[in-house]
């Protein structure tokens, strides 16, 4: 079992290495990608009996180069293509480099397929689950169970993933659109984090196999772009958040909220390299939305009590958030900093300005729910309460929620 699980992890590692060398080389992103999954398959069955070969990268390569070989041969037009593709591929492309020298490129690649997998043409749906399947190596069931769909329909958005960047060149942004293509690749790793850290529907609050998979996946990002402060800062906010799963939930699965968290249960590790990184990222020039974020995060994984956290630093931390990215979620949680700060009538006030940029949503019923029950509205609290679990989808939230309109509502019984 420890063997499988090694190869596993070992195959996870190098699936969008192989992926990008097969694209980059023959073009062909679906059949090349169909090609890496035979390759990884045929690995998987063979390496836990005969043992992982000396160059693993080079033996996936290899096979699943034989495998798109055969593809194309079945075409008389794209056996012609390949044999073109082959004359121009270097004489050791396919064979371990000499002791102490790497390959860059094969590293390149997988940044290079991220941003193919990001590509604007593509949903963001699309660009979540190709980039689960190309980059992270997640078979479509697995993708399917991750993120709560049915997998007919996770196969169909990446077949027409594929299709859409079909003919795409495989290459790295220019220098016009470099930028905004990798803040679409970050904005992708986010939100495949947020999906694991804090499901939008289902049994579960928290699915640690996607949220580590994000953190997995931007790690690699930041070894091949070690100097953006924004992937330094997105790799910061995921560990800082992430060190808090363990003590999020109680024995049943009930949903327990920062300030009630058994903080000795936190990540000590995740947070001292998550705060290590903050100070990296604020180093590395204007902070951005996930520089400023990580410090607000950082700030909340210091505090060794609830009562110690520095709100007047956060709320001078989400001003400036507020100013560079005014995301309305942003704005809702500097309105709970605001209450901590000066109240919660002042807090409230700013949640009645986020009416209609999220109305309906059930944060904004549940932040009010919170702000009216400090206030000492109890049946104002109640009835946001519940308009709150009517509307979230996730059943921990939903029942926490209940929990807590159930309370004022015997509180008020009782008086």
């Amino acid at each position: 079992m420890r063997r499988t699980t090694e190869v596993e992890d070992l195959l996870r590692l190098h699936a969008p290495q192989v992926l990008g060398a097969l694209v980059r080389r023959y073009g062909h992103f679906g059949p090349a990608e169909d090609a890496v999954q035979e390759a990884l398959l045929a690995a998987a069955q063979q390496w836990p009996e005969t043992g992982v070969p000396d160059n693993p990268r080079g033996w996936l390569i290899r096979v699943a180069s034989r495998r798109l070989t055969d593809q194309l041969r079945s075409d008389e037009a794209r056996r012609r293509r390949e044999e073109t593709a082959a004359q121009l591929t270097p004489r050791d492309a396919f064979t371990a480099p000499p002791p102490g020298e790497g390959r860059a490129p094969s590293e390149d690649d997988t940044l290079t397929l991220l941003f193919l997998c990001c590509h604007p043409a593509l949903t963001p749906a699309a660009q979540i689950a190709l980039t689960l399947r190309a980059v992270g190596g997640l078979t479509t069931a697995e993708i399917a169970r991750a993120l709560l769909v049915p997998e007919a329909t996770t196969a169909q958005r990446i077949s027409r993933a594929k299709a859409k960047i079909k003919g795409v060149p495989f290459r790295r942004p220019g220098p016009e659109d470099r930028d905004e293509r990798l803040a679409a690749v970050l904005q992708v790793l986010y939100l495949i984090f947020n999906e694991g850290y804090t499901a939008t529907s289902g049994a579960a609050l928290h699915r640690a196999d996607l949220a580590q998979e994000a953190i997995r996946l931007t790690r690699a990002v930041r070894r091949l772009l070690p100097r953006e402060g924004q992937v330094t800062g997105l790799l910061a906010l995921m560990l800082l958040t992430d060190a808090r799963s363990a003590a999020r939930t109680g024995p049943h699965g009930e949903l327990i909220p920062l300030d009630e968290q058994d903080r000795t249960r936190w990540d000590r590790d995740a947070i001292a390299e998550g705060t290590t990184l903050v100070e990296e990222a604020l180093s590395e020039g204007p902070a951005g939305a996930y520089q400023l974020q990580a410090a607000i995060a950082a700030l909340h994984d210091e505090a060794a009590r609830a009562e110690d956290t520095d709100w007047p630093q956060i709320l001078a931390l989400y001003d400036v958030l507020v100013r560079r990215a005014p995301e309305p979620m942003a704005q809702l949680g500097r309105a709970v900093a605001l209450a901590m700060v000066e109240g919660p009538e002042a807090g409230l006030a700013e949640v009645a300005g986020l009416e209609d940029r999220l109305a309906g949503h059930h944060r904004l019923d549940a932040v009010r729910a919170h702000l009216l029950e400090r206030a000492g509205d109890r049946e104002g609290a109640h009835a946001a309460y519940q308009r709150a679990a009517e509307r979230t989808l996730s059943a921990p939230e939903t029942r926490y929620l209940q929990m807590r309109a159930a309370r004022l509502r015997q509180d008020h019984d009782g008086e």
